[in-house]
């Protein structure tokens, strides 16, 4: 069999070589070059991937769409941000820290199956008496689960094409490699060649398949940006380590929406969905304290009661802006507006701003929630543990709408809360029993209602 030949690429300018250099001779960027596969088109009509099928061209109407059906994976949370279950042919990549929980997720929604003779769980990294123990340890070692320790793609195909899996988990990406090409298994070229045929095997076999992805420092997924544009969902694992409670959020679903979070906590026969994950995060003492407040979020398609805490300090230096769990270049442009609409200056303080529960926020709407915590802390004095917050800010200092306003108030009438402060927009048509919505205009309109 003739090798495979290869060449070289820069990620940079896009300039080939015939061999690896250090540095580019086009742009001169250093160790930018990445190894890939030189594929020969074959002689005369091009052929599909199986070389049986041939490609024709179809109009619109021609094409009869049909309805995709999902497989639950017997996780509710899990199916939740995959937007109702796994869709047949389907690719989804699981990125997360080590040891957050993806090989022991990804174990028990192959046991949780109707059948789990129809999935195959490969595994790169670990032995098959590994994933045994760990079997045992979740209490699902006696299901018939097949499994397989290989690393060579080629091999993983073939071997796949026979057995003909429903649903197939590679552990993990970075640990196979294709033949064709000499790089070492981890590299650039290596996982984008791999999860390119692993891709192409889904798509014309009909196997739903996991890609777990090993994650670097920045917390993005490691190996090349366009394995993301090549899967159908993305999920990221969250959770910091101290905590037993971990987050399942969707940055890339063509089949769901957007930001979905699945709440799970880690216990000793593994991760257990939340039914009720509000009230994870209100862990608020009888007593209220200053700086603490709770937003009413939208996370995907349901509302969240989150903590948030805030600590304003004066500053013996350069005042600082630390934040865990939102965007402190967000936060700087609240306290802008602060200053500008509020009437309160914080140049000379430092603010502290934490989000309670490990939860990251990446929508508008905790605005208001944020200004009401800093407010709060700054004049130390507490906000009643009754009342509950959500709205975007505008530079101009006034409320804008969020989406889901109706959903938040109900979520927030269901845990007790007694009072809200909402944007005027979002005020409910008809009055809702047991809470008391004060529907604002601006900044100051809100800080005037909350005492």
């Amino acid at each position: 069999m003739a090798k495979a030949k290869t060449q070289y690429t820069c990620n940079d300018c896009g300039s080939l070589s015939p061999k690896w250099t250090g540095q580019c001779i086009d742009c001169g960027s250093w160790n930018s070059l990445t190894e890939v596969a030189l594929t020969q088109a074959p002689k005369g009509r091009w052929q599909g991937y199986a070389g049986t099928q041939e490609t024709t061209v179809q109009s619109l109407p021609q094409i009869t769409a049909k309805a995709s059906t999902r497989l639950s994976t017997g996780i509710d949370e899990l199916d939740r941000v995959l937007g109702g279950g796994l869709v047949e042919g389907s690719v989804v990549l699981i990125g997360g820290d080590p040891g957050i929980g993806k090989s022991t997720l990804l174990l028990q929604a192959l046991s949780n199956l109707p059948d789990p003779t129809l999935a195959l769980y490969v595994t790169g990294e670990e032995s098959l008496q590994q994933v045994s123990l760990r079997a045992q340890r979740l209490g699902v070692g006696k299901m018939p689960l097949k499994l397989l320790a290989e690393t060579q793609v080629e091999s993983i195909i073939a071997l796949a094409l026979v057995q003909k899996p429903r649903v197939m988990v590679i552990d993990s990406v970075q640990t196979i490699f294709t033949q064709t090409l000499q790089s070492a298994p981890g590299s650039v070229s290596q996982v984008r060649e791999g999860a390119a045929l692993l891709v192409r095997l889904a798509k014309q076999s009909g196997i739903s398949l996991y890609l777990v992805g090993h994650v670097n420092k920045d917390g993005a997924i490691a190996g090349p940006r366009v394995l993301e544009h090549m899967v159908d969902t993305v999920l990221y694992f969250e959770g910091e380590k101290d905590s037993r409670f971990r987050v399942v959020r969707a940055i890339k679903n063509r089949f769901g929406a957007v930001n979905e979070l699945g709440i799970f906590a880690m216990t000793d026969k593994g991760l257990r969905g939340v039914s009720n994950p509000s009230a994870i995060f209100l862990s608020r003492s009888h007593h209220p304290a200053p700086g603490t407040v709770v937003m009413v979020s939208w996370e995907g398609s349901r509302p969240l009661l989150i903590e948030i805490q805030a600590l304003v300090d004066e500053s013996h230096g350069i005042p600082r802006r630390v934040t865990v769990g939102y965007d402190h270049n967000r936060l700087a442009l609240l306290l802008a507006v602060l200053n500008r609409h509020g009437g309160l200056a914080m140049h000379q303080m430092d603010v502290f701003l934490n989000v309670v529960g490990g939860v990251k926020i990446v929508e508008t709407g905790a605005d208001l929630a944020i200004l009401a915590a800093v407010l709060s802390s700054f004049r130390n004095v507490a906000i009643d543990n009754a009342i509950a917050f959500f709205g975007e800010i505008g530079l101009g200092g006034e409320l804008r709408p969020v989406p889901g306003g109706q959903e938040r108030i109900l979520e927030a009438v269901k845990h007790g809360f007694k009072r809200l402060i909402v944007p005027h927009a979002n005020a409910p048509r008809s009055k809702i029993e047991g809470v008391e919505v004060y529907a604002v205009n601006s900044v100051s309109e809100a800080f005037s209602r909350i005492y």
